[in-house]
């Protein structure tokens, strides 16, 4: 009989001069996993998470945040400009996250595209305090193309409307026919976030075209010593498989997953399999 669906709560934990909104299922004293979304407009832990973590509360505590510079966690006042300043910043607040939370041990880390970065960011900080890690269609990899539907996401508050926000999250999957009604319902979720001015200033500077390009050398990835599992869609067009192929190359102990007829998004399109990789993983099955 399947378990029923984890509720999801949502609170605020303010930290110094940031405060995280902080979506989790679980207890604590479960296994920890921290759930970390991408850099889409309007994207929230929820947006890109529930339903995994909904699935997995009966036996995880699963902590998915609105990241620093998105939803309704702290936009700062004066940005630092680029993805990879904003990253730095983002890492070094999710280890206090995890302290006032008092997570104990070493979290599971689990990183889609943006979060994904953010995720080998928090290795090269603190090694100790961070567990085997899922990158899913991660982003890092030095001088990537930048694919038409990144380029769609760059510039999204050029054309800031439903219509837009529906075209952009379609190119997430391979097959919109089957998860049309799945990705309204993202849209309808986001769509409220992307007015909002703070919203606006965040994504400015994130993808302020004279920032530094985000990614990691080789030699950063050598010194990473985790357990990884690169998962990527076969068909992504927002971030390239070539991404999670360099990863799985530079990282020291890396497997490689690629999902065939699946998107950027491989929790949503490919949920089943997405799960039993993570729980795999997790039971140190990599």
């Amino acid at each position: 009989m399947p378990t029923k669906n984890a509720e999801v709560t949502s609170r605020d934990i303010a930290l110094g001069d940031v405060t995280y909104r902080v979506h989790s299922t679980g207890e604590p004293g479960m296994p920890p996993l921290l759930l970390l979304h991408g850099s889409g407009p309007g994207a929230t832990g929820t947006s890109n998470w529930k339903a995994v973590i909904e699935e997995l509360g009966d036996r995880y505590h699963c902590i998915a945040p609105d990241m620093i510079g998105f939803g309704d966690s702290t936009h700062l006042e004066d940005p630092p400009r680029g993805m990879k300043a904003l990253n730095a910043v983002q890492a070094r607040t999710l280890f206090e996250l995890l302290d006032a939370l008092e997570v104990p041990g070493k979290a599971t880390l689990v990183g889609n595209s943006m979060g994904g970065m953010i995720s080998l960011e928090m290795a090269l900080i603190d090694a100790d305090r961070v567990g085997p890690m899922l990158l899913m269609g991660s982003g890092g990899a030095p001088d990537l193309p930048v694919t038409e539907g990144l380029q769609h996401l760059f510039s999204f508050y050029a054309d800031p409307t439903a219509a837009s926000m529906k075209q952009l999250l379609s190119s997430f999957v391979y097959d919109i026919g089957v998860l049309g009604d799945k990705v309204d319902e993202v849209a309808a979720e986001r769509m409220p976030y992307i007015q909002r001015e703070d919203i606006k200033r965040s994504h400015a500077a994130m993808f302020d075209p004279q920032a530094p390009k985000p990614g990691f050398t080789a030699e950063e990835m050598a010194s990473i010593p985790h357990k990884v599992l690169c998962v990527h869609g076969r068909d992504d067009i927002i971030v390239p498989v070539q991404s999670s192929t360099w990863l799985a190359q530079n990282l020291p102990d890396a497997n490689l997953h690629i999902i065939p007829k699946t998107g950027h998004w491989t929790q949503i399109e490919a949920h089943d399999t997405f799960i039993f990789l993570l729980e795999s993983l997790v039971a140190g099955k990599f």
